[in-house]
């Protein structure tokens, strides 16, 4: 039985499904952070490799890895995510490319198809909505091929741009990220719980593994939610980017940011 935190999360992410990938579209910044994303993972991908994607909404992503001739098994505990996503497997005849499956990370032992993945990915901090981290970075070890590789985007403690806040008045705002025990948020005005990860937890917990890279995403680049700042301000956002690429691979940089990837590399024998 799922827990009041899966059951909210499910809800909001359910109802916010139909209009999920029109915000995608119009928010330019979603779609930088998306892009180097993207390239971050397909640096690494091997051509044809069977990839685990976790919280995979409404399979924005599932789609892009699937028509590059990979095998998508895409999971999501919000029914009215995979609904969308089932909607673009027929619109483009996917059926062989993508499987999915509603499943919370929560859950990975009640994966259908268990064989081991080349790739596990998470993107858009949706793992920062569980405080069983630990559990699911467990599971991804179980999961994986030797030799295989995982890409998590999550948001960790420290966001200048979020900090910011304070000096607007906003000072739960500015701080949020630093309580103990989770912070609250919405969405639909459906409420639970955010939990940030900085990546020292997830290198000390995959110890074995070799790290392949932490890049920041949003440092300089104002975050997804100050919308139409790159329309508004072309050249502004042109500087803070170059800013961006100097700074995004370098510590403490790269963990001072709206969010992060971190990608690792599981050893051939462990």
């Amino acid at each position: 039985m799922k827990d009041a935190q899966e059951q909210n999360v499910s809800a909001a992410f359910s109802r916010q499904a139909p209009m999920f990938d029109d915000i995608d579209d119009a928010n330019s910044i979603i779609g930088w952070m998306r892009k180097r994303v993207r390239a971050e993972v397909l640096s690494y991908m091997q051509p044809s490799s069977c990839m685990l994607e976790l919280n995979c909404g409404t399979g924005i992503d599932s789609v892009f890895f699937a028509k590059r001739g990979h095998k998508v098994m895409a999971t999501d505990n919000a029914p009215g995510m995979l609904q969308q996503l089932e909607q673009k497997i027929e619109h483009y005849g996917l059926h062989g490319s993508i499987t999915t499956q509603q499943c919370s990370f929560n859950e990975l032992e009640s994966l259908k198809y268990s064989a081991p993945f080349d790739y596990v990915f998470s993107n858009f901090g949706g793992l920062n909505c569980t405080d069983q981290l630990g559990k699911i970075l467990a599971d991804i070890n179980r999961l994986l091929k030797p030799g295989g590789y995982f890409s998590l985007v999550i948001m960790p403690v420290v966001c200048p741009w979020e900090m910011t806040m304070f000096f607007r008045g906003y000072f739960k705002t500015a701080f949020r990220r630093f309580k103990k025990g989770g912070t609250s948020a919405h969405l639909e005005g459906i409420h639970f719980d955010c939990y940030y990860y900085n990546p020292s937890f997830i290198i000390s917990r995959m110890k074995d593994y070799e790290l392949c890279g932490v890049k920041g995403l949003s440092i300089t680049v104002p975050p997804p939610y100050i919308e139409g700042f790159k329309e508004k301000h072309p050249q502004l956002f042109r500087m803070l980017e170059k800013a961006e690429n100097a700074i995004y691979t370098k510590a403490p940089f790269n963990r001072w940011a709206d969010h992060y990837i971190i990608t690792m590399r599981k050893p051939f024998l462990i």
